[in-house]
């Protein structure tokens, strides 16, 4: 059942629809995770009749070997692009190299496109230098997902730093709203949309039988990221991960480009012939495959906000390793393992075989995000002096 915060229509805003016309709207995608969370909310703007879509893709779409840049174009026409990282160079100090950039090369690109508003999700350094260059330049900017808790990398200084750049507020929970009206925005400008990423879930089948064993016929599905520790840190810290999984078929997937990316992808490298590594599967494919680990039982292991988030809503049973998830919203069914260590591993992966086939989680939404997010950016004026005039509400 879908719980009474996600059953109820959004308040009215204090925005005048129609008063500038025909809203120009520039949406930032800079990673391959949530460039599949925003494929909704573009989509409902593009259909909007007031609203007009400009794609922007950045920083880790562009970088080698994965160019998932691709995947954007596929399915958008990309109205500008902004490079930011460099290939092979990663770590906290090519990050901070990565959002100067990114912080120029986003102020032109705005410059160019004149958005109305300018739309980021989540806590990267992509959408943080967007961010910045949009306030600082005097656009309206939305953040999707803020409020959350997370540890990550630099994640919660991130999100939390965005939310106060921001002027309209677009949280994935009413507990992620209230954080952000506890942060000092106004009431009017906060609204729990549910997350976008289970907007699309229904759209995407099963993977097939043949598309199976090419995967491997998997039991685990394996998303480890780093956490801002040193390479040598993360890959121990990956192979104790990995030993956990020995004679049980893996299927991996790269890690993002955070700092200790390098660490991991060597131990997933040197890992035995029962794990499958996977650079990149598209959004459809990635569904695809958590549906059909759901339905064989099998378990997603690791610290991707997916395994909070999709995967409980499809049903499919979670182990979540460490610190990077830590403080968000969970749903019961998700198995909590401190540390990636050997014993504490043992005994999550003892309490995931006990546990029943969970029941699909609402906790983030009912899978109507995206056309909730477009209305409110068709309601509220992005050129209301009280809205670009940042005062905190306390």
């Amino acid at each position: 059942m879908i719980g009474d915060d996600w059953a109820e229509p959004i308040r009215e805003s204090r925005g005048r629809p129609d008063d500038v016309g025909m809203r120009r709207v520039a949406v930032v995608t800079g990673s391959r995770a949530e460039f599949g969370l925003l494929t909704s909310v573009m989509d409902a703007i593009a259909a909007h009749p007031g609203l007009e879509l400009l794609v922007v893709a950045a920083g880790s779409h562009l970088v080698q070997p994965a160019l998932t840049f691709r995947d954007v174009k596929k399915r958008y026409e990309v109205a500008d692009s902004v490079p930011m990282q460099v290939a092979g160079r990663t770590g906290r100090d090519a990050d901070v190299e990565a959002i100067g950039k990114g912080v120029s090369r986003f102020g032109r690109s705005f410059q160019l496109l004149r958005p109305d508003w300018v739309v980021v999700l989540g806590d990267r350094v992509e959408p943080l230098a967007a961010a910045v260059a949009a306030n600082i330049g005097g656009r309206a900017l939305a953040h999707i997902h803020g409020g959350d808790r997370a540890e990550g990398v630099a994640d919660e200084s991130m999100r939390h730093a965005i939310t106060k750049l921001a002027h309209l507020h677009l949280a994935a929970t009413p507990l992620s709203a209230e954080r952000v009206r506890r942060m000092g925005e106004p009431d009017h400008l906060v609204h729990a949309i549910g997350s976008p990423s289970l907007d699309e879930l229904g759209r995407h089948e099963p993977a097939t039988d043949d598309r199976w064993r090419d995967l491997g016929n998997p039991e685990v599905l394996l998303l480890l990221h780093p956490v801002g520790r040193t390479d040598e840190q993360e890959e121990h810290a990956a192979a104790v991960v990995l030993e956990s999984v020995a004679g049980r078929r893996v299927l991996a997937l790269y890690p993002n480009l955070d700092p200790g990316r390098d660490g991991i992808l060597r131990a997933m490298l040197s890992a035995g012939e029962n794990v499958t590594l996977v650079e990149h599967l598209p959004r459809p494919a990635f569904v695809g495959t958590l549906k059909r680990l759901a339905g064989s039982g099998g378990v997603m292991l690791g610290n991707s906000s997916s395994g909070l988030i999709e995967a409980p809503a499809l049903g499919c049973k979670v182990i979540d390793i460490g610190p990077r998830q830590d403080g968000r919203e969970r749903p019961k069914s998700v198995i909590s393992c401190s540390a990636a260590e050997a014993g504490a591993l043992r005994w999550a992966f003892s309490e995931v075989a006990r546990q029943l086939d969970p029941e699909p989680s609402t906790m983030y939404g009912d899978g109507n995000a995206g056309t909730r997010a477009a209305r409110l950016l068709a309601e509220v004026d992005p050129y209301d002096p009280a809205l670009l005039r940042k005062r905190i509400a306390y």
